[in-house]
């Protein structure tokens, strides 16, 4: 996966940014102590700092946190993503341009709670829907369902797991926000990881009203 992100602004120079499936190669030793792995740890990190002394999730978000730490999330911006198959683009808010962006980094960035949207990564869509969010998050765990039940294995057709996978996912997003709270200065990063919660949450606290407006997308009775 080679994904670039191109910010483009009226009143300052562009910022763009590459996302790999591997994660940063970052000097540790001169990183911001917000990255520190014990600095608002996630409650369901299983990792120890004698083994990860920074958390992965917050290395990787480390450049554009810090290159819009003090940028109003409602400005206007034009974006250009381009990966190995097709260009997108759009003119968004930052906070829509940066809920793609750092979405991306934090599934590619190596934390073992955030990769289990990778498989979703790979296929990235930028700037998902919330109900684009639902369809793609069910998608892919219905197909790794079946893909088990070939190999075999217990398949969970009533995606119990991926409401507990959602969940956890919240945990993460809730610590990551706190963690560069003090360090923004405008509300781009807040609000984008907000944004990001949210839809984390659709998928724990309203599957099955989600699920309905999906099936009545199927049968043409309605639309999202």
């Amino acid at each position: 996966m080679n994904v670039t992100y191109r910010f483009e602004f009226q009143d300052r120079a562009p910022a763009e940014f590459k996302v790999t499936d591997q994660p940063a190669n970052t000097d540790q030793a001169n990183l911001p102590a917000w990255t520190k792995l014990e600095h608002c740890q996630c409650a369901n990190c299983p990792l120890k700092t004698a083994e990860s002394p920074r958390c992965p999730a917050a290395v990787e978000i480390l450049p554009v946190v810090s290159e819009f730490q003090a940028e109003d999330a409602y400005q206007k911006v034009s974006v250009v993503v381009q990966d190995e198959r097709r260009t997108y683009s759009k003119s968004t808010t930052l906070e829509e341009a940066l809920r793609s962006l750092l979405g991306l980094k934090m599934a590619t960035s190596g934390c073992p709670v955030l990769s289990e949207l990778k498989p979703m990564a790979i296929h990235h869509l930028p700037f998902a829907s919330s109900d684009e969010f639902i369809m793609r998050s069910v998608s892919h765990y219905l197909l790794q369902q079946y893909l088990a039940k070939r190999n075999k294995e217990e398949p969970d057709w009533d995606l119990k797991g991926l409401v507990a996978r959602n969940q956890r996912l919240q945990l993460v997003n809730q610590a990551l926000w706190q963690r560069i709270h003090s360090v923004c200065q405008g509300d781009s990063n807040l609000k984008a990881l907000l944004n990001f919660f949210s839809m984390a949450s659709s998928v724990s606290f309203s599957l099955e009203s989600q699920l309905r407006k999906l099936e009545a997308r199927m049968k043409g009775d309605g639309v999202l």
